[in-house]
């Protein structure tokens, strides 16, 4: 027994190390000085790249649920952690938090939202499942009121009252789905729905959905995207537009491939519609924005609905887990990218606020406009390859219409990203001094955000061996 408990330990260590380190960290910053709060997030980059590391090693271990089988370490997991781990060392890159009264709060939170992120792309259990939805959440809504100011107040608020309605819808799915399935794990409600009332199924399943919908910030659950992005700090708009919408997508894709898979309803299409109306709503609305921040919340709803292509192909096309975890890696260093830039130019609100840019800054520049033109799908770029093989495994799960609805919103969307890179490449005379971590952030998200297309053939295969299945 204690063996098999010692083993369930290794096979966690890179969450043990997130939940450790924002206890031990809080603490620690509880007895520095103000002056010296710059090594909690030394620490927190660390024990990031100590996660990373142990997620390597395990890498090649064999699939399995540990804890009772509620949370399950395979290939999907691995490729969460990595993408999060790196997703938070950019973030501690580009925040500017050095020196501020609470810096050691916004490094905990931090690391507290990335665990809830990670749970909910590796729980095997409704229960945890709910548990995690609170954890990536409830972060994340003091660190968008952390600046204290009007608009970040208000977007924390609407950001809380818009999670705890949809958290309680959730937990009524959870409610209903565990009582009509007997049991709480995946495996059990894999047997359990296939004979279970197909009403109780579905409106507890679509309530179960919902709340994973917000954090992923897609269609019917995306309101707040745009209004706490254009409130909250810049880098927190870019957390709460990447990290949690890496687990959300994952914990999407498990629930369809597993619990769900036995239930006599067409859930792909159910998807397939979702992902259809949100990059389609997120893509038109980004054609009106002239506030940079806003632009690229709605472009994280199309994001989102290019994503859940691949979850509608859930089981139903070999390339559906591999292109979706090559997709979000892409997007969240790319996304990143774009963010560091914004954070780099703080006083930089509008598009008309970029003119100069490449003249006074032209690295800058070429960074902004390969994380643009990556975000549009642009060979060589991650986001062209994720696309490619998302675009494959929706067609090769029968939905075309899907594919072709696709193809037409990624070239629509060149417009409002050209909006952006047309005054950046005009001339001005003068031009802000930017934020130097940020900027060199900027600097490396962006050949990242190339390497990671280059790269796609070793990526897929690393998550070959897809998700553990009862």
């Amino acid at each position: 027994m204690n063996g098999m408990m010692s083993l369930e330990l290794d096979r966690l260590l890179p969450e043990l190390f997130l939940a450790g380190a924002a206890v031990f960290l809080l603490l620690l910053g509880s007895f520095l000085p103000r002056r010296h709060q710059w090594v909690v997030g030394v620490l927190a980059a660390a024990t990031c790249l100590a996660g990373i590391v142990a997620t390597a090693v395990d890498w090649s271990g064999e699939s399995m649920a540990v804890f009772a089988g509620s949370y399950a370490v395979d290939p999907a997991t691995n490729a969460t952690r990595v993408v999060v781990l790196a997703s938070v060392l950019l973030v501690l890159a580009m925040a500017r938090v050095r020196g501020h009264a609470r810096e050691t709060e916004f490094v905990v939170l931090l690391l507290l939202a990335a665990l809830g992120a990670v749970l909910l792309a590796g729980t095997n259990d409704i229960l945890l499942l709910a548990a995690a939805y609170l954890l990536a959440s409830v972060p994340l809504y003091a660190l968008v009121g952390f600046a204290k100011d009007a608009p970040g107040t208000e977007a924390s608020l609407k950001f809380y009252l818009l999670g705890a309605l949809l958290g309680t819808t959730m937990l009524f799915g959870v409610m209903l789905v565990s009582g009509v399935g007997r049991g709480t794990d995946y495996p059990m409600l894999h047997h359990g729905l296939s004979d279970a009332p197909a009403i109780a199924v579905a409106v507890g399943a679509v309530l179960l959905l919902g709340g994973l919908l917000f954090k992923a910030g897609a269609v019917p659950a995306h309101f707040w995207v745009p209004d706490v992005t254009e409130g909250a700090r810049p880098a927190v708009g870019a957390i709460v537009t990447t990290i949690p919408k890496i687990g959300a997508v994952v914990a999407l894709y498990r629930l369809v491939a597993v619990p769900f898979d036995a239930v006599a309803m067409n859930w792909s299409l159910l998807v397939a519609v979702i992902a259809a109306v949100t990059m389609t709503l997120g893509n038109l609305a980004a054609f009106f924005q002239t506030d940079v921040r806003r632009l690229l919340a709605y472009s994280t709803i199309s994001q989102v609905g290019y994503l859940l292509m691949a979850v509608a192909a859930a089981g139903r096309a070999e390339l559906a887990l591999p292109s979706v975890v090559l997709y979000l890696a892409a997007y969240a260093v790319t996304n990143l990218g774009a963010f560091a830039v914004v954070c780099a130019l703080p006083d930089a609100r509008t598009l008309d606020d970029y003119t100069g840019l490449r003249r006074h800054r032209p690295w800058l520049a070429v960074s902004l406009v390969v994380c643009l033109l990556g975000l549009v799908g642009t060979p060589p770029t991650g986001v062209f390859a994720g696309k490619l093989t998302v675009f494959t495994a929706a067609f090769d799960a029968g939905l075309g219409w899907l594919v072709v609805l696709a193809a037409v919103n990624t070239v629509a969307s060149v417009f409002y990203y050209l909006r952006w890179i047309a005054p950046a490449m005009r001339t001005s005379s003068t031009f802000g001094r930017p934020d130097r971590p940020a900027t060199v952030t900027a600097y490396v998200a962006a050949p990242l955000s190339v390497a990671v297309g280059l790269l796609a053939g070793p990526v897929l295969a690393l998550v070959g061996g897809g998700l553990l299945l009862p």
